[in-house]
């Protein structure tokens, strides 16, 4: 388009530019919704109780969120499952009312797992869509991109998908974490593979780039006190499977354990490839989208484990897991459980939880406080703990293994494993 290629020469509009780069390419494309967008003037309205304009993304019966995730490539289960159970959740509440009076909706732009497009969609939803908060963002180097934008602008910035150490910076303000970091989950990993099978022979695969360097450093650390380091890490391209040359420098070092830090599609294919030459016991975070690999290794399961960070999504016996199934089959009754969308079950109850402590007079800042300041919040049997200096919520990692049914099982101990 013209407008395109002018505005492209333009420096002034970089960011315009990049907004109507995704348009013109089609590389990001605005998930639908289930009630038509409220214009701006209707979600930044006068609160006559206060004589002032309340925060954007309110209105007498609507609390309007945002999201960027992955709705495309390689990661894109994890964005479609985050939103899934993000959605099941407003639902839940919004056939009982909405909270307050307001029904919660959700804008969801797909930015395929890049950055540059996490950061136009970031911009789009709190400049032009003028959402309330954003949430359920999936990855670490878009979460890299999008939070300082909400941190600049005083949006909400509600658990994002992602075990990134940078967020759990308590001097970002807007931000609020569900999940346990890389770093506790690598510790987990390196722990069972030490104390119950007294490995000593580790590798590290990982995507090149700041999530896979995090869980690198994790899992360096983790290994550092117990006076050991890795055999060999290297790492491959972020959304690509081009995974050979990585699994081949790992063959050679022939470790008795592999930790890895990617998503579903090039684990599975390193997982297969290394395999040829060698038998490691295989453990990989929770991002890699549990459902997706255990769908990409088929049959080949044995010895892969999951580090999980939510419950077992087939436990209907805990509260929270027998809630999130009613919500999930009455909004998708086509729709199975799984450790993503029951992590977004549990985004959308903790933004329900702040929007609910602060009663009618709905702000920003209020929705925030109600979070950060509330010690103990129990959603159902989970407790999500914050403080002054804390922002994230859990510290649970669950470690678990595939079963031959493709179901996950809990694991307790690795005595015995392969």
């Amino acid at each position: 388009m013209p407008v395109c290629r002018l505005l492209a020469g333009m420096a002034v509009f970089a960011s315009l530019v990049l907004a109507l780069g995704l348009a013109c390419t089609g590389a990001a494309e605005t998930m639908p919704v289930d009630t038509p967008a409220a214009t701006t003037d209707q979600r930044s309205e006068v609160d006559p109780a206060q004589g002032r304009r309340t925060d954007p993304g309110i209105t007498d019966d609507e609390v309007l969120f945002g999201q960027s995730a992955a709705f495309s490539g390689p990661a894109a289960e994890l964005g479609h499952d985050m939103r899934l159970g993000i959605q099941a959740a407003f639902s839940e509440i919004n056939a009982q009312g909405g909270v307050h009076g307001r029904k919660l909706e959700l804008e969801s732009l797909n930015d395929s797992y890049e950055s540059d497009f996490a950061l136009s969609n970031t911009h789009t939803l709190i400049e032009k869509q003028e959402v309330f908060a954003l949430i359920g963002a999936v990855g670490t180097p878009t979460s890299h991109a999008a939070a300082p934008v909400a941190q600049a602008a005083g949006v909400p910035f509600i658990a994002p998908f992602t075990g990134a150490e940078f967020l759990r910076d308590p001097q970002l303000s807007t931000v609020v974490n569900v999940r346990a970091s890389y770093h506790q989950e690598t510790e987990a990993m390196v722990a069972r593979l030490t104390e119950d099978l007294g490995v000593t022979g580790v590798a590290v695969f990982y995507q090149d780039d700041s999530y896979g360097r995090n869980g690198l450093e994790g899992a360096q650390a983790a290994l550092k006190r117990r006076g050991l380091e890795p055999l060999v890490s290297w790492s491959y391209p972020r959304n690509t499977i081009a995974v050979k040359a990585a699994t081949l420098r790992i063959a050679e070092a022939d470790p008795e354990a592999v930790i890895m830090i990617g998503a579903y599609a090039p684990v599975s294919r390193a997982i297969e490839l290394l395999r040829r030459d060698i038998d490691p016991i295989f453990m990989t975070v929770s991002f890699v989208g549990s459902h997706a690999l255990a769908e990409e290794l088929g049959d080949d399961t044995k010895g892969v484990y999951v580090t999980q960070v939510v419950p077992l999504p087939d436990d209907g016996d805990i509260p929270l897991v027998a809630r999130y199934h009613a919500a999930l089959s009455e909004f998708d009754p086509g729709a199975g459980p799984g450790f993503v969308s029951l992590e977004g079950y549990l985004a959308g109850r903790l933004a329900i939880a702040g929007l609910e402590a602060c009663g009618p007079n709905l702000s920003r800042d209020c929705f925030l406080r109600s979070l950060k300041d509330a010690g103990t919040i129990d959603i159902d049997g989970i407790p999500l703990e914050y403080g002054p200096d804390d922002n994230q919520g859990s510290d649970a990692v669950f470690l678990t293994s595939i079963g031959a049914d493709g179901k996950y099982d809990q694991v307790d101990s690795l005595h015995g494993a392969n």
